[in-house]
């Protein structure tokens, strides 16, 4: 008896040593196996081709959405004659938040599409006062989060300029505080979560 008890003090002993020198190299002990999980898989940020079916007198369109933390494009078609959308750019506009807005198909999510702009949110025309080719939401631009705005700022930057051939937008919200010029510049689509939330202010003009 004092011989079993003898070794199994002696064994009791080694195992204490044992996690000693453990914690004095910096390494905790645990009594559960550590499993660390898949590597992370890397998402496409891309749809097929064949993924978009154009809609009746519809025009297909560049949009901005989330995707690995950065933005980038995705074709959607929109509900809107081709000659009408050059004709009103509001209500071009608000195709474009509307799309915004609706939750990605099931093949943008496989690739990896997400979006961070909430309804309801509307568009308006510029005012008396605003710079030419403003629009006016029905929220405040720097109440939206950082990815939101990034992603309007982007698609509108894309489809509606404020003049040809510039990457800027100028926006306002419902209330009486001047419109405020955004660019879609390259750091915002890479670092969409960080953009300014607060663009500057141009020179008011009469709207066209």
């Amino acid at each position: 008896m004092r011989g079993r008890l003898g070794r199994a003090a002696v064994a009791l002993a080694g195992l204490l040593a044992l996690a000693a020198g453990a914690a004095g190299c910096g390494i905790r002990p645990t009594s559960v196996p550590v499993d660390a999980g898949p590597a992370p898989s890397r998402v496409p940020c891309e749809v097929p081709d064949n993924a978009v079916t154009p809609q009746f007198e519809g025009i297909t369109v560049e949009v901005y959405l989330v995707c690995g933390a950065q933005l980038v494009t995705t074709q959607r078609s929109v509900r809107i004659p081709e000659a009408k959308g050059a004709q009103d750019r509001v209500r071009f506009a608000q195709a474009l938040l509307d799309e915004l807005i609706v939750q990605p198909s099931g093949d943008e999510k496989d690739a990896g599409f997400a979006t961070e702009v909430k309804g309801p949110l509307t568009v308006t025309a510029a005012r008396k006062n605003d710079p030419a080719g403003a629009l006016r939401l029905s929220r405040n631009p720097e109440d939206l989060s950082a990815l939101a705005l990034s992603q309007v700022i982007c698609t509108y930057a894309e489809n509606t300029p404020a003049a040809p051939g510039t990457q800027q937008v100028v926006l306002g919200g419902p209330g009486e505080d001047p419109a405020r010029g955004y660019t879609c510049t390259s750091e915002m689509k890479s670092r969409p979560d960080s953009a300014a939330t607060l663009g500057d202010i141009p020179r008011p003009t009469r709207s066209a």
